[in-house]
């Protein structure tokens, strides 16, 4: 999401929903954080470097996978499912965790989900073998969902209300900037220090948030009185139901191929393993774009309709993955600079194309919960987290088997299946929202 455009998403999606939104963003008798006129205060840069670490965390094994492999003796395939495992956990614990930490003051559930994170990123820095590194990705997988969730319940403590959404769109925007920074320097430090200093340079930088945190971050009442199970009621919205499908199948489009581009990039775009850390860069600037445009894509309609409206974009994202799978195929046969150049630059295509979804799925998640489930607001700021997650799971667990089986060159072949699905999942919300709209 663009920070220059967010306030154009301040405007509620529905007319109806104004005093909803205005009754979410404004928490009586709460501490507050705001400085007048300014955006960059101390719990905000805090919350921001929160979705850093999480998502230097979690993005770190494609980087480094192959001297995971390499360390501990096993394939880099295993490694690969550690992918699918965090972001299964992820998904399945996201949703659950965000609607029960509603009951609890924020400030304390937040320093105890980081404190969690803590504790698993240390463990897999100092994991002996692969079942305690598969352990300790499973424990920060089942808190870093409901982070993203509580990080987003701040804003009405940290933001003014013009700068509200704003702060949402750089809370997205630290998952981009550690593609950015995060990957790369973590690939390097694990190419010149050992894999292990990857995540102890995440510990290093998470302890030193942590304290920060306490001392910074403003206390807070429960967010939400609603029950656990009445939460859930939210996906009775066939809206909700459909966004999530376009952001599943969305991602797994993406990592069915991701999850191994640090092999596709040495195999087939001839990248020398010593500059895989400077690509994995020039992908996360990619990337970084992709989240700020999505914020553009954001203002195409209300509710459910800039989610509909992007089947256009997961079309483009079924001819590249296509036309990556016959060039990945092309450079087995031919050492030609032109092929394994269209490889690179079909890579960063898709580096463009990854977010795209972030904002449009956000706007369709809390506006429609606003309209008919305004007790399931936190449940709703968690929807991106667990479908993208769910998408990384599904897209990792099957470019394992196709590496198994079938080889890298079909990766891209089976990642346009999914995105394929998503087009016709978006298809489908587009027409769900006339019906409704036409039904009133």
């Amino acid at each position: 999401m663009n920070p220059e455009n967010s306030t154009d998403l301040e405007a509620p999606a529905n007319p109806d929903n104004s005093a909803a939104r205005n009754a979410a963003q404004n928490l009586p008798d709460e501490e507050s954080a705001i400085i007048p006129g300014r955006f960059w205060t101390l719990p905000v840069i805090c919350l921001v470097t929160t979705s850093f670490v999480l998502g230097a965390n979690e993005f770190i094994m494609m980087g480094i996978l192959p001297d995971i492999a390499q360390g501990l003796h096993i394939s880099q395939v295993l490694v690969g499912n550690l992918v699918s495992i965090f972001a299964a956990v992820y998904a399945v614990a996201c949703p659950l965790v965000a609607a029960f930490s509603a009951r609890f003051q924020r400030k304390r559930i937040y320093l105890a989900m980081v404190s969690v994170f803590l504790i698993g990123n240390a463990l897999s820095g100092f994991a002996p073998n692969y079942a305690v590194l598969a352990l300790s990705r499973m424990i920060v997988a089942l808190v870093a969902g409901g982070l993203v969730a509580v990080d987003m319940t701040f804003a009405p403590q940290v933001a003014e209300s013009s700068k509200r959404t704003r702060f949402m769109a750089w809370v997205f925007s630290g998952f981009s900037l550690a593609s950015v920074f995060g990957v790369p320097a973590g690939t390097w430090l694990a190419q010149t220090s050992g894999w292990r200093w990857a995540f102890h340079s995440i510990t290093l930088l998470t302890i030193a948030l942590l304290l920060v945190d306490i001392a910074v971050l403003p206390a807070s009442k429960s967010t939400s009185a609603v029950g656990i199970l009445r939460q859930f009621l939210l996906f009775s919205d066939l809206r909700i139901v459909l966004g999530c499908a376009c952001v599943i199948f969305g991602a797994a489009a993406t990592y069915v191929f991701y999850t191994y581009i640090t092999p596709v990039l040495t195999q087939f775009a001839g990248v020398a393993q010593a500059r895989v850390s400077l690509v994995l860069i020039l992908f996360g600037v990619m990337a970084l774009f992709s989240n700020l445009y999505s914020g553009v894509l954001a203002r195409r309609g209300t509710i459910e309709q800039p989610l509909g409206r992007m089947w256009s974009f997961y079309a483009v994202q079924v001819l590249t993955l296509v036309l990556l799978s016959a060039a990945c195929w092309w450079a087995l046969r031919s050492s030609s600079v032109l092929v394994h150049g269209s490889v690179f630059v079909l890579v960063m295509a898709l580096g463009f194309l990854i977010y795209l979804q972030n904002s449009p799925s956000q706007i369709c998640y809390v506006d429609s919960a606003l309209q008919t489930h305004p007790g399931s607001l936190n449940l709703s700021n968690s929807l991106n987290s667990m479908s993208f997650n769910t998408g990384i799971a599904l897209g990792a667990a099957v470019s394992g088997v196709v590496y198994d089986h079938v080889g890298l060159t079909a990766l891209g072949a089976f990642g346009a299946i999914f995105a394929f699905l998503a087009a016709l999942s978006s298809l489908a919300l587009l027409q769900i929202g006339r019906s409704m709209r036409a039904s009133r």
